[in-house]
């Protein structure tokens, strides 16, 4: 063999090794990791904790109560469209945690995106609804069979929407999907290139105040309600970050009971800090607002539910086993200020 046609056998041969590699690294996942030693809170001055927000709804919650005094490390807030991209940010080490609804922690496990969800929020579901005009023709999500139906791809209105259909008789098939996040998808509705829009609050309670819509379907009932936290597998790698995200995450189950006791107070904080109408502030928060609850079993078992869906309508390859994108070390500090029940 020449010394040519050598080098191109061994360059062939180095390439499917790293491709079979990467489908290896792709298959699995190790779950969640031993957790790091606590470093003590007077030892992370130093630290400043990356947090992805949507609509400004944690940054927001934490300040109206004041979890942001005395912090003993610094947050710097980035603001995210929805939950897909903080899933994206987290797995590039740019955000340490965020928030987010029931499905982009699906997505990015399908993806084998380096997160884990470390705490769950029930947020009712009745905020996450499917909305047509006023006048339109469209009764229930029956007759959404052969219409276009805007939502943000991987998020919890993806999820709601799968549901919806399946409930009803239906596939992804039988309607358009036009994958907008919440702007766009807004100003495709407005102009009739959407016949139904499935959305989440406050941008559902947003558009009950700005336009003549109705809604012909809430997730409660359909699919699970919760949102979760979620960690970077490099933030929850590092003892310091770690640290601060169990107080971080604390804080905010604090923040939340503090809400539900001052809803009126919360809810003109809310609409002041991000630009929101007031009312429609105060209707999301009534009814969207996230309550810590247990990260449990039960909790586990129906996000399996939702990715089995996903799956099973064709919007991702395999269902992942969402067991394996889930750390409970926090369970225990969380424990005494847990709101609902699963």
């Amino acid at each position: 063999m020449s010394l040519r046609a050598f080098r191109r056998v061994f360059i062939a041969l180095t390439v499917v090794g790293l491709l079979l590699t990467g489908c290896v690294s792709r298959q699995q996942n190790t779950g969640a990791s031993q957790a790091p030693a606590t470093v003590p809170l007077s030892e992370l001055s130093g630290l400043t904790l990356q947090v992805g927000d949507q609509k400004g709804g944690t940054e927001s919650l934490l300040r109206a109560a004041g979890a942001l005094d005395n912090l003993p490390y610094q947050i710097a807030f980035s603001t995210f469209t929805s939950g897909p991209p903080q899933i994206e940010a987290a797995t590039a080490g740019k955000i340490d945690f965020a928030i987010t609804g029931n499905t982009p922690p699906i997505f990015g496990a399908a993806s084998n995106a380096k997160v884990k969800v470390v705490s769950a929020y029930n947020g009712g579901g009745v905020g996450d609804q499917i909305l047509v005009q006023a006048d339109s023709p469209i009764q229930s999500v029956s007759d959404l069979r052969g219409k276009s139906i805007a939502v943000g791809k991987g998020s919890s209105a993806h999820g709601h929407l799968l549901g919806q259909l399946d409930k009803a008789g239906l596939t992804p098939a039988d309607v358009t999907l036009v994958f907008l996040q919440p702007a766009d998808a807004l100003s495709a509705f407005k102009a009739g290139q959407a016949d139904a829009w499935a959305i989440w609050d406050p941008y559902t309670a947003q558009a009950e105040q700005q336009l003549k819509v109705r809604s012909i379907a809430q997730a409660k009932g359909v699919t699970n309600g919760y949102w979760f936290g979620v960690a970077s597998d490099a933030a929850l790698a590092d003892p310091k970050r770690s640290s601060a995200l169990a107080d971080l995450l604390v804080r905010f189950a604090k923040a939340a009971k503090w809400a539900q006791d001052h809803p009126q107070e919360w809810a003109e904080k809310y609409a002041a800090a991000v630009g929101l109408d007031p009312r429609a502030a105060e209707v999301s928060q009534s009814r969207s607002l996230r309550l810590p609850t247990a990260l449990s079993d039960e909790v586990i078992a129906s996000e399996q539910k939702i990715a089995d869906l996903f799956a099973k309508s064709g919007q991702i390859q395999t269902a992942p086993d969402i067991s394996k994108w889930v750390d409970r070390r926090y369970a225990g500090v969380l424990e005494p200020v847990l709101i609902s029940s699963n």
